[in-house]
């Protein structure tokens, strides 16, 4: 459930930058209260993701009204950023731990074009797979294709999750991997019709990961083939490991020039103490 009175916090965060985005959407513990030690964490900080139509024009004005947000890149200005943003990691340029109206945050910038193509093709599974769990929309103008992608995004999400549930699932598991869904049909006509409708790079990593060497066969060979496979779920579980994993790494290591070193520092061990608090939750 969102915290209460998050929407006017948001849209004073939102005040502090270029007023130029397609959307804007917050999500995390900052946003949503959770279980565990951090459900009572009044001030945790807020993960914001701005989506811009024109990276250079918005970093541009970025840069002078919130400089100091910037690693060292900002000497070398909003073009060169926008090359590091839309070439390196997956697509995203994060400001991370920023006092921002009295509240710790993070906040990445993507082109709304680049966004649009994960949503569609899950190229990275990065923002497009953020934006399959809660968020909190905190602004989006009306841009046709980007609503179009985002209802995609999560259609694909639903089909995905279908294909790798197994022939009986709780009435929480569902909701939780394919809320909404009214259609069911598990034998391997009905997988392959939804193989065939799953994102374009998903099916070529189950491709490559099914296609013996030197025999090249077709996607569509391929997934007939793991549509008759009784372990259809887990190929697809493999499939989508093999996009998400590359892409998490190198975003990562962006950060270390987007954040500098200092804050990624700081950041890292902000996520392993998060994390070392979790396992022994789970081992106490």
């Amino acid at each position: 459930m969102a915290l209460q009175s998050s929407g006017v916090a948001f849209r004073k965060v939102l005040a502090h930058f270029p007023e130029e985005l397609s959307l804007a959407f917050a999500y995390g513990s900052g946003v949503f209260r959770q279980a565990g030690p951090s459900s009572h964490q009044k001030n945790a900080m807020l993960d914001f993701v701005f989506t811009v139509d024109d990276p250079v024009a918005w970093h541009s004005k970025n840069l002078k009204k919130n400089r100091n947000h910037y690693s060292f890149l900002k000497v070398l200005g909003p073009k060169f950023i926008t090359t590091v943003q839309n070439n390196y990691g997956a697509g995203v340029y994060y400001n991370p731990l920023i006092m921002c109206d009295g509240r710790l945050i993070k906040y990445g910038v993507i082109s709304t074009s680049i966004l649009i193509e994960d949503l569609l093709n899950w190229n990275n599974l990065y923002v497009a797979g953020r934006l399959q769990k809660p968020v909190k929309i905190v602004a989006m103008n009306e841009n046709v294709a980007l609503r179009s992608a985002l209802d995609k995004n999560l259609k694909s999400a639903v089909t995905a999750a279908f294909l790798m549930l197994p022939e009986s699932f709780s009435e929480e598991e569902l909701f939780i991997e394919i809320a909404g869904l009214s259609y069911s049909d598990k034998s391997p006509e009905g997988q392959f019709t939804q193989l065939m409708t799953l994102p374009k790079t998903l099916q070529q990593q189950i491709n490559h990961i099914m296609d013996p060497p030197g025999k090249n066969r077709d996607v569509e060979e391929t997934l007939l083939q793991v549509a008759h496979d009784p372990d259809c779920g887990d190929v697809v579980r493999r499939g989508l490991s093999a996009i998400v994993r590359p892409s998490s790494m190198r975003q990562s290591t962006k950060g270390i020039f987007t954040a500098g070193m200092k804050k990624s520092l700081i950041y890292s061990s902000l996520k392993l103490h998060k994390m070392w608090k979790g396992w022994l939750r789970k081992t106490s």
